[in-house]
């Protein structure tokens, strides 16, 4: 069957620390050559969605705002719809433009509801404490995304999702995710590209948020040599990628031949 929808990761696919991968500008000009409709899928929430278009742009990437699907605009729509007037508490190592609408609260604070972001320097040990606490008294955990790790030119950076796994062991709470590896992201990239997940191929470097998290809903996976991507990770998997290439230079190729 042909494919009528295509779903890029954006950090360790395209980019790495907002760079662009070798062959990435000239991939994404021959996909697009194709008609085949593109949406940018990224678990970045260190940025706003309007920041991501923007550097995506800088770097020779542009994408246009209604193909950019990222877990902070998922996640806002998500508080927004089942925490209208809670009050939150929200650990992200980045702006909070997208949750504008939301009652935010101080770490210490009484709090109906604690989310995980991006994770940086600001994730300290009493902040974790804070935001245990309040799940201890009954908030609710919400994780914008499950990435555990991201690459950056310095090497791999610990993400949000580790953060996440830390407080559920702590706690014994257990977590309402949105970004990637949980569906509600790869559902809402096929409702933006209008086709079914048969019809969709999912590229990205993280082996279980990006590719298999896509094969669990019937979308084909491309795993890419780039980004965050590790050998070992490979082999040791139960369940194996659709493809694996050595980045998205190939994928133009992969594309044509199906």
């Amino acid at each position: 069957m042909a494919l009528r929808g295509v779903l890029l990761d954006v950090d360790g696919v395209l980019v790495v620390s907002w760079k662009p991968i070798d062959g990435a500008v000239d991939a994404l000009r021959r996909i697009r050559a194709t008609g085949v409709p593109i949406v940018f899928l990224t678990n970045t929430t260190s940025r706003t969605r309007d920041e991501i278009e923007h550097e995506l742009e800088a770097a020779g990437l542009s994408a246009a705002g209604d193909e950019l699907v990222t877990a902070g605009s998922a996640t806002a729509s998500f508080l927004t719809s089942h925490f209208s007037g809670k009050r939150c508490l929200m650990l992200n190592e980045g702006p909070l433009d997208d949750f504008s609408d939301l009652v935010m609260v101080d770490p210490g604070d009484p709090a109906d509801v604690v989310v995980i972001g991006s994770a940086g320097p600001s994730f300290s040990w009493e902040l974790m404490n804070h935001a245990a606490r309040a799940v201890l008294a009954g908030a609710e955990l919400v994780a914008m995304h499950g990435s555990t790790t991201w690459q950056t030119d310095d090497g791999i950076c610990i993400d949000g999702g580790a953060y996440v796994a830390a407080l559920e062991q702590a706690t014994g709470c257990e977590t309402t995710t949105i970004g990637k590896p949980a569906a509600p992201m790869f559902t809402e990239a096929l409702e933006h590209l209008g086709v079914p997940a048969a019809d969709a191929v999912m590229v990205g470097d993280d082996l279980r948020s990006d590719v298999l998290a896509a094969q669990a809903v019937g979308i084909r996976g491309v795993l890419v040599r780039t980004g965050k991507f590790r050998p070992e990770v490979l082999e040791a998997a139960g369940d194996r990628p659709d493809a694996v290439i050595d980045s998205i230079a190939d994928f133009p190729e992969w594309l044509d031949a199906r």
